[in-house]
């Protein structure tokens, strides 16, 4: 059973994983480098350890109380309660959800791993069949919606570039609803070199894009590519040349009213539905 503390002073050193949450580039640098993430919410929150993540603490105002209780009864990690000022004074925003916690990381998988073809020496079948590729995604409520989508529409893994935002990082975390937590995910370590890992073990390796080489979509969706890897790019400059150069295919969404792309978020969602198995 976790201790309840009541807090009052914002300066508190024990609060430290939850000062200055709104401060962008210090969280960035700092929760990879201290090995923590913020979960926000109770529903959250409760993904995150049904994923096995370790808490370390949790900072809740006092009506939250009674209804994280269960969770607070199963954990040996420190709560702190507090008020609805103080927890703003600390993070730097109003915390509207009412309930925050600072959760340990896990190591990452190795990208072969994630993709279920080994185990040690043995080899196995084939565990993922359709992944997806974030290429240096800087928008972390892109990449949440986009990881939401993931685990909604049935994608087996997840693969993002060294560039790419942390799904970690607590936006990514709220807007995926926990999404982050119920799809593998990993980094490659060189991109796009990943590309020839996944051809490898036999994924065809679609990028979507604009491109006058670009079968549609509903193309792509026919084929049933035993294994496909979708390849998204970033915001704005969409993917690298040396991307587009590497992949399968290239592949683009057909679109009305001289609308020539989606944000990766809508880009996804649309095409992880084609592609789902059993699609017509």
């Amino acid at each position: 059973m976790a201790d309840l503390i009541t807090v009052d002073d914002p300066d508190d050193p024990r609060l430290r994983d939850y000062t200055g949450l709104t401060d962008v580039e210090l969280r960035r640098r700092r929760e990879p480098a201290e090995g923590l993430f913020i979960a926000e919410g109770e529903k959250v929150i409760r993904r995150a350890r049904l994923a096995g993540y370790e808490m370390r603490s949790m900072l809740l105002s006092a009506k939250w109380v009674d209804v994280m209780r269960d969770v607070i009864d199963e954990v040996p990690a420190p709560v702190y309660a507090v008020s609805p000022e103080l927890a703003e004074q600390v993070t730097g925003y109003h915390v509207h959800r009412g309930a925050l916690a600072s959760m340990q990381r896990k190591p990452l998988p190795a990208s072969g791993e994630l993709l279920g073809r080994t185990l040690g020496t043995v080899v196995r079948q084939p565990a993922a069949r359709r992944v997806a590729v974030f290429e240096d995604i800087v928008d972390h409520a892109n990449l949440g919606a986009a990881f939401r989508n993931a685990a909604a529409l049935g994608v087996d893994a997840v693969f993002l570039t060294p560039g790419c935002a942390d799904p970690l990082y607590r936006r990514s975390v709220k807007v995926s609803m926990g999404g982050v937590f119920q799809v593998p995910w990993t980094r490659f370590e060189s991109w796009p070199k990943g590309v020839e890992a996944l051809r490898s073990e036999g994924f065809t390796v679609a990028a979507l894009c604009l491109s006058e080489r670009a079968i549609t979509l509903d193309e792509l969706a026919a084929r049933k590519d035993e294994n496909l890897a979708l390849v998204f790019g970033t915001e704005g400059i969409g993917l690298t040349p040396r991307t587009l150069a590497a992949v399968d295919e290239h592949v683009r969404i057909p679109m009305d009213a001289g609308v020539d792309s989606l944000n990766v978020a809508a880009a996804s969602a649309v095409a992880f539905y084609a592609t789902r198995p059993g699609a017509a």
